[in-house]
């Protein structure tokens, strides 16, 4: 396997555990090359143990538990363009042994009965093209374009629900580069996106931005690589709870419609044993704005695999 290649395989193998929580769907400044590619299953579990208000305060109500399973293959065409595709099978429970404090929040009997909800959620795919790269893999710049589109009519109100349903499009740059003034075993990544957002009400913008970066450093002979994560986003539109919601119509679009702002950091390492990756992640939510107060735990693994083509003479 090519330096292109180690490289995607360590990121990708921690780049998956961002799917749920921060919409970071398949990141990576490294492409694989031509030919080779890995299949992933992760589980992810995120507690959400309250939210956070528009003025960033902690209000701990209307909790709610999420678990998903995460399946992704990632494949490179050649040593310049490569394609993701993944879907999350979703599991959704309200926690809280009260109510939604106050009137404006129904309180749906799907959340009531503290009962599992599950199916699979929003099937995603995404196209990478590595732009520029160094000649000894110490630096890489990747452009991308991800589809997000609904697996199935699943319903998205209320805290147990699978997501928010919308089709998504995203544009997002990735760049890579290896610390070799200071290490040739310390990296770093970072990426920013641009989601062009389904509207569920005209007039209702929710396009938003996402933007990370990340330090991996490599120990045991390359065998181990640790992280640190952090991550932000900012929704351009969305409405503001409790005063934008004043009719019945955006009322029942509140999961959908609220502008949701925050900032995540945490950490995660992969393992590389000779045919499979296992990896693990912890990431809180550390601030925001409208969003949930939670912690992410994710753990997987992921199997690369190299196919070739033959060519037969006449």
């Amino acid at each position: 396997m090519g330096y292109g290649g180690i490289m995607s395989r360590w990121f990708r193998a921690l780049d998956i555990l961002w799917f749920a929580s921060t919409n970071y769907l398949a990141a990576q400044a490294w492409v694989p090359p031509a030919g080779q590619g890995s299949i992933s299953i992760s589980y992810q579990r995120i507690n959400n143990y309250g939210h956070i208000l528009s003025d960033g305060s902690l209000f701990e109500r209307r909790r709610s538990l999420n678990i998903s399973l995460y399946l992704e293959i990632d494949y490179g065409v050649n040593d310049r363009f490569s394609l993701t595709a993944a879907l999350p099978y979703v599991f959704g429970k309200y926690t809280d042994p009260l109510p939604p404090a106050g009137t404006i929040v129904p309180f749906l009997p799907r959340d009531a009965c503290r009962c599992w909800h599950s199916g699979p959620q929003d099937f995603g795919l995404t196209a990478h093209y590595n732009l520029l790269r160094a000649a000894d893999g110490a630096f890489s710049l990747t452009p991308s374009v991800s589809m997000g589109i609904p697996s199935q009519n699943y319903g998205y109100q209320g805290e147990s629900a699978l997501g928010k349903h919308l089709r998504e499009t995203t544009v997002a740059l990735d760049a890579g580069q290896r610390l070799d003034v200071i290490t040739p075993n310390l990296f770093v990544q970072g990426r920013y996106s641009y989601s062009f957002v389904e509207r569920p009400l005209a007039e209702v913008p929710l396009n938003r931005s996402n933007a990370g970066v990340e330090a991996t450093y490599l120990f045991l002979k390359r065998r181990l690589a640790t992280r640190g994560i952090a991550s932000w986003q900012r929704t351009h539109g969305g409405l503001m709870y409790p005063g934008d919601f004043n009719t019945p119509e955006r009322l029942s679009q509140l999961d959908r419609l609220i502008r949701a702002n925050y900032f995540h950091a945490g950490g995660g390492f992969t393992y590389s044993f000779p045919r499979m990756d296992v990896f693990a992640s912890y990431l809180p939510y550390v601030s925001g704005t409208q969003t949930h107060a939670g912690r992410a735990l994710t753990i997987g693994a992921s199997w690369p695999f190299e196919h070739h083509h033959r060519h037969h003479g006449n």
